[in-house]
């Protein structure tokens, strides 16, 4: 038998050593990215369930085209910033430091939120909101990417859907409570002059806690990096990216639809408010039945991943989003509200996992930020054109069109969904045919 070539006799090393590495610190990584995200979880669905922030745009605006507008600038701004960050960080063998940098820009915009709620009024009010949403998007668009690739370093795929599912679920466990908490004892009781204001406090309270855990994650050299390049030299190779993976292609389309489907979620705890009284204790329930079940369900859709893909998940959870949606357009009491809202938790819980984690799955690890990047573009433009088009549906005709829109998406979601292949069954069948003796 012949020596191996002592370049390829290097890259295996280096390889070995990388994936020992990993081995090594994955208890500490795992535990760090756990708590990080127990906390993250935490306070930010206090800011991006669509309970708290739709219902205190509404207050202030008193027009459903407003909450529209406002919650499109947010998923505008995690679409400008993807790409973007992708170049920032795709030529770096480490990216904590971005991940550090952008993370922490996104709670001071947060922390703007709960300023501008106690210090403003108004239209000032109004106008403060719209602006630190859109920033709070772009930030998030930027964290997303980077986070998403460091997570792909340092949690093997076998692992992710537990990680995910169990953070989600201590998460979203705690923001269940605190969700009901603040609608109760803060907004209802309008804390320390405006309980909207002090509820955002309390999530950049929880996330700043939550974002210094990860500096206690070891995050190893990449081993193999792009050159640094400009922002519109990596858009123009985006056509090319598609066209050479039809799979991923079909991946990026069903993501998409998906996401179009958020048109109607700004717009939950406002059609609920129609048949019933929209008082802070109601939002405290409505909110405390989406987190908990989204809470809940993501155990289940992290079991579900590591044993079966994220494809099943995508598709039971698109499956049940759509149908809680349907029942979200014909109930008329609390209870029926509730039990909605639990389904509409569940469901978007698991295609969240789906979307974040199935991407990481496609292509070579150094093309890894562009894709995250690609899939995250297409999906924030979708889910800032949803709840601009819902806006304007909802203010013309009601909204009934609103949701029969998001539903014929999420449909069209799961079509493209079917006709994709899983991409983890491919690589096992390539790797059983590679241990066939020949």
């Amino acid at each position: 038998m012949s020596a191996m070539p002592p370049a390829l006799d290097a890259a295996t090393r280096k390889q070995a050593a990388y994936d020992t590495q990993v081995a090594r610190d994955l208890p500490r990584n795992y535990a760090a990215n756990l708590v990080h995200g127990f906390l993250g979880v935490t306070g930010f669905r206090l800011v991006t369930a669509p309970t708290f922030v739709p219902a205190y745009i509404f207050l202030l605006s008193q027009s459903n085209l407003t909450v529209g507008l406002a919650l499109a600038g947010q998923s505008l701004g995690m679409a400008l910033s993807s790409i973007w960050s992708a170049t920032l960080i795709e030529h770096r063998r480490r990216v904590m430091p971005v991940v550090f940098g952008v993370g922490w820009l996104m709670r001071a915009q947060v922390l703007g939120l709960a300023l501008s709620g106690f210090f403003l009024e108004g239209d000032a009010a109004l106008v403060a909101v719209c602006v630190f949403l859109s920033l709070f998007g772009f930030f998030w668009g930027m964290q997303a990417v980077s986070f998403n690739f460091v997570m792909a370093k340092v949690i093997p795929a076998n692992r992710r859907g537990q990680l995910a599912g169990m953070r989600n679920f201590l998460g979203g466990l705690s923001a269940s409570a605190v969700a009901w908490l603040g609608g109760k004892y803060l907004v209802e009781a309008n804390a320390f002059g405006n309980g909207y204001a002090s509820t955002f406090m309390v999530a950049f309270i929880l996330t700043s806690i939550g974002i210094s855990a990860l500096s206690f994650l070891r995050e190893p050299e990449s081993l193999a990096v792009r050159a640094a390049s400009s922002l519109a030299r990596r858009l123009r190779d985006v056509p090319a990216m598609l066209g050479a993976d039809r799979q991923f292609a079909r991946f990026f389309t069903a993501r998409a639809l998906a996401a179009f489907g958020m048109a109607a979620a700004p717009f939950y705890a406002i059609h609920a408010g129609q048949f019933i009284d929209l008082s802070g204790a109601t939002l405290g329930y409505l909110s405390l039945s989406f987190l908990l079940t989204q809470t809940a369900s993501n155990l289940v859709w992290g079991r579900i991943a590591d044993a079966r893909g994220y494809r099943l998940v995508f598709l039971l959870s698109v499956g049940l989003w759509l149908l809680s949606t349907l029942a979200l357009m014909f109930s008329t009491s609390l209870p029926l509200f509730v039990l909605a809202f639990c389904g509409l938790g569940a469901g978007l819980g698991g295609y969240q996992i789906a979307s974040q984690n199935f991407v990481l799955e496609f292509g070579a690890h150094h093309e890894l930020p562009m894709l995250i990047a690609v899939s995250d573009t297409a999906s924030h433009l979708m889910m800032a054109l949803g709840p601009l088009l819902g806006g304007v549906l909802a203010q013309h005709f009601g909204f009934g069109v609103v949701f029969w829109t998001a539903i014929a998406a999420k449909a069209l979601a799961v079509g493209a969904m079917l006709r994709m292949r899983d991409p983890r069954a491919g690589a096992a069948r390539a790797a059983a045919l590679s241990n066939d003796p020949v």
